[in-house]
């Protein structure tokens, strides 16, 4: 399942609003290249990653990533993003990220929640 939102990212290079898919089927963050290139700098993986697709038994090389910035709600998150050539929508938002940042989705309500814990900045 997925919920559909227009976020600002940020990168090194520049902002943009985008439509991001959070899905609760896909591992990984990731962005559409061409999307990307225009964010910030982007990285080549020292060791590819082999990924499988939504098409079961489909498999893609990972070769690049990038990290962003983004808001949801007036709130600020990173995250690294894995670069696929070819995306067809612009940012996927993976469980890997929603469990970093503790977000939640309600599908009833097409809404993603945001524990409050994780908005302040604390400095260990």
């Amino acid at each position: 399942m997925i919920i559909e939102k227009e976020l600002l990212f940020e990168g090194s290079l520049g902002e943009s609003k985008l439509k991001a898919i959070f899905d609760s089927g896909a591992s990984y963050s990731c962005i559409n290249e061409d999307k990307a290139r225009n964010l910030g700098i982007i990285e080549t993986l020292r060791h590819s990653l082999k990924v499988e697709t939504a098409s079961k038994g489909f498999f893609i090389e990972i070769e690049k990533t990038i990290r962003l910035d983004f808001y949801l709600d007036d709130n600020h998150f990173s995250d690294e993003f894995i670069i696929i050539p070819n995306l067809s929508e612009d940012v996927i938002i993976g469980t890997a990220t929603m469990q970093k940042w503790r977000f939640k989705l309600d599908f009833e309500n097409d809404k993603v929640i945001i524990d409050p814990k994780v908005t302040r900045l604390r400095l260990i």
